[in-house]
């Protein structure tokens, strides 16, 4: 295996986004499959005391997670934690608004440890779940906490661990009933036949939306075509692009995705005589894509699709010799448009999701199985983790809310690495919006433990992760393969654009770009902890400063850990990392206990 270099990432991840879902899980998805191997087990849903309700319908969820799922059903009804789940509980809480379970990992007290007057709420990084807080029973920060007298819970986000949308469940028991087709056919029948007419917004009345009707000499009303199966296949695809990125994306990242679709149908035929008749048909899709989808758009669909066929059958007919196989090529471009589908349908959420909705919702669960006399968490954060308590408590300050947090804990994070020399600024090239869209969903978990045992050594690539995430000698080495094997999710590419704002002027922003979460900080009342690690090459040392300036100085606290002879603390080392039990635990629990005080 030939060195990666920069250059290539984008070509390996696209790669590994395609054959997250390129195997098909209906022969598997047995709801009372065998128990799914260690890393697909991180991400099934199970219930460690009542199981989850009869699921709602939503769109389509990614296969690999329907593979875990449907592997976990049969220990759900039994209300049993997988294997990978070591806490004492395991509780679901729902998203409002969504069909979204988001898991909670629940460490209870044992009854010898001091009395506490707060929970404590753990957030994890980016594409990341529960096991790095809790790595093995001798490398436990939750259990760490737990036993400090904390009742210690982790939060898992959406689309982490064992976190699972309601759908998943359904969706893997009935998967092995449907057709190729037909997962395709049941969202166009909601999207595209039950659309309502739009409505006036000034006066809450239906108006009618002019559908425009295109005609086509070559164009015939029946699907006649030699080709009916291909036909159906490219209109389905199709119709299904244009409704599901319907207010979802503006039409320039549309126009994007559809051009490199037909730019890929466009060279199955040798003939470039024929290039402008497929332009001219596309041109044409690509217009019908811009109203809204009724039965009458998905007609004119079919019927462009039936003379995009019909094209490129001739075409291959009218050459000399004659090339076979062209259908399967076309059939072949078609699917890989449903998996880019599949991928952005099932990953469709950003940054503030997790703030607005996720991070809210476990606020509200973990408050109401351990009520406070004021209702108040302590929470700690970890990389992305810590990014959220600061969005968090910096949207309350700009709108004067009553925060629902004691004190937090940032471990690595900051809302600005503009003046840092971070590692991660090596990918914010790479973050173009059109580009990221084409590839929706990260799969770095799957990424990770298919190469690690076979790059992680010089001169590949990701031997250098090692030093991302972890000092020299400061993990033991099964540990850190457990970590990078087992502690690594999927993440939507809008997640990551998101987060590559704080890499710009102004710092992290919400989705609209709106709103700088760093100009409200110097406004907060909440107490804040800030740790860094001395050689931490992704949140170095003066990215947390940057941070920590803005918060009034009577309510922070900064340090940074590791000693010029060493040890020295890398991005994980704050949690994991073998000194960081006897030097920055104490220090946390110290500012946890000042700060665990009932306010009155």
């Amino acid at each position: 295996m030939p060195p990666l270099h920069g250059a290539n990432l984008r070509i390996l991840l696209a790669g590994a986004a395609v054959a997250h879902l390129s195997s098909s899980p209906v022969a598997r998805a047995s709801p009372c499959a065998p128990p799914a191997p260690l890393r697909l087990r991180a991400f099934a849903s199970h219930s460690a005391s009542e199981p989850p309700p009869p699921p709602p319908s939503s769109p389509s969820p990614s296969p690999s997670r329907v593979l875990a799922s449907a592997g976990a059903a049969c220990d759900c009804e039994q209300g049993a934690k997988p294997a990978i789940c070591t806490a004492d509980e395991l509780h679901y809480a729902p998203v409002p608004g969504t069909d979204w379970r988001i898991a909670l990992w629940r460490y209870r007290p044992p009854p010898e440890a001091p009395k506490r007057n707060h929970p404590l709420m753990l957030l994890s990084g980016v594409a990341t779940n529960a096991v790095g807080f809790d790595l093995s029973p001798g490398a436990s920060f939750a259990r760490h906490m737990s036993m400090q007298g904390f009742d210690t819970w982790i939060v898992e986000v959406r689309g982490a661990g064992l976190s699972t949308r309601g759908s998943e469940l359904a969706a893997a028991s009935t998967k092995s009933d449907l057709s190729p087709n037909s997962g395709v056919d049941e969202i166009l029948t909601k999207k595209v036949n039950v659309v309502p007419p739009a409505k006036d917004m000034s006066t809450n009345e239906l108006q009618s939306v002019e559908v425009p009707v295109l005609t086509d000499k070559n164009m015939v009303e029946t699907n006649t075509s030699e080709e009916p199966q291909l036909v159906t296949k490219l209109t389905n695809a199709l119709a299904r692009l244009s409704a599901t990125f319907s207010g979802y994306v503006n039409d320039s990242r549309l126009r994007n995705i559809a051009d490199s679709f037909f730019d890929r149908v466009t060279e199955l035929h040798p003939d470039d005589s024929l290039t402008s008749s497929i332009e001219e048909v596309a041109d044409k899709i690509l217009g019908l894509m811009e109203f809204p989808q009724t039965s009458a758009i998905y007609d004119q669909i079919s019927q462009l699709s039936q003379r995009l066929v019909k094209i490129l059958g001739e075409g291959q007919q009218n050459v000399s010799p004659r090339l076979f196989g062209w259908q399967e090529r076309l059939s072949a471009t078609i699917e890989d448009l449903q998996k880019q589908l599949e991928l952005i349908i099932s990953y469709d959420w950003d940054f503030d999701h997790y703030l607005e909705e996720d991070v809210p919702a476990a606020i509200d669960y973990i408050k109401q199985q351990s009520v406070t006399k004021d209702g108040k968490l302590l929470a700690i954060g970890h990389s992305m983790g810590g990014i959220l308590l600061y969005a968090m408590i910096s949207k309350c300050a700009f709108e004067g809310a009553d925060l629902e947090l004691a004190a937090i804990v940032t471990l690595a994070s900051s809302v600005d690495y503009t003046t840092s020399n971070s590692s991660l600024k090596l990918l914010v090239p790479l973050a173009d919006p059109a580009e990221m869209l084409r590839v929706p969903a990260i799969p770095l978990g799957t990424l990770l433990s298919t190469t690690y045992p076979i790059s992680s050594r010089a001169p590949y690539i990701l031997s250098l992760l090692r030093s991302q995430i972890s000092a020299k000698d400061m993990m033991d080495p099964e540990l850190l393969s457990k970590l990078i094997l087992n502690n690594f999710c999927t993440v939507p590419a809008k997640v990551l654009l998101q987060l590559t704002t704080a890499f710009r002027d102004g710092g992290l922003r919400n989705r609209t770009g709106t709103f700088f979460f760093k100009e409200h900080l110097r406004k907060i009342k909440v107490p804040v902890l800030a740790l860094a690690g001395d050689e931490d090459l992704i949140c170095p040392p003066e990215a947390v400063y940057e941070t920590v300036k803005l918060i009034p100085q009577h309510l922070v606290t900064y340090k940074v850990f590791g000693k010029p002879e060493g040890p020295h603390y890398a991005h994980y080392d704050l949690v994991g990392g073998r000194k960081a039990l006897h030097e920055v635990y104490p220090c946390i629990i110290e500012f946890l206990s000042q700060h665990d005080e009932v306010s009155s």
